[in-house]
């Protein structure tokens, strides 16, 4: 069992590691999301790399992206399952670019997290909107 904070941090980190390149803005991104969302309250940031490096060797084991997610979906009280989406999403925009494998993790952590379509697509736009260099 990972706590909440944990789950939160493995579901960015399936995100950035999807495509296999975990670049300087993803990882920008989930430390600035740790250090200064309120849902990290708490929570000492100074644990985040090490619950990145656990999380990326569990998905190196055999069947790790399932056990991962379902780690995450047991971690995650309902309420914080579409704050998890986001910060996926969050994370999937931060290079400017969004990859088919990120899309496809993304569609995976929607339907294991049961964040329904509309909702899914509203936070989807949220993080686009928010990514947009001016």
């Amino acid at each position: 069992m990972i706590t909440h904070h944990a789950a939160l941090i493995y579901t960015m980190v399936l995100v950035s590691a999807s495509d296999r390149q975990m670049t300087d803005a993803e990882l920008k991104v989930m430390g600035t999301s740790v250090k200064s969302l309120p849902v990290f309250r708490g929570f000492d940031s100074a644990g985040l790399t090490r619950i990145a490096e656990d999380c990326a060797a569990l998905l190196d084991q055999e069947e790790g992206l399932a056990r991962a997610l379902d780690l995450i979906r047991a971690a995650l009280p309902v309420k914080l399952r579409e704050t998890a989406y986001a910060l996926a999403c969050d994370v999937a925009v931060a290079d400017g670019h969004v990859e088919q494998e990120e899309l496809r993790m993304l569609e995976l952590v929607r339907h294991r997290l049961d964040v329904d379509r509309l909702t899914a697509a509203a936070i989807e736009r949220g993080a686009k909107a928010r990514a947009v260099a001016a």
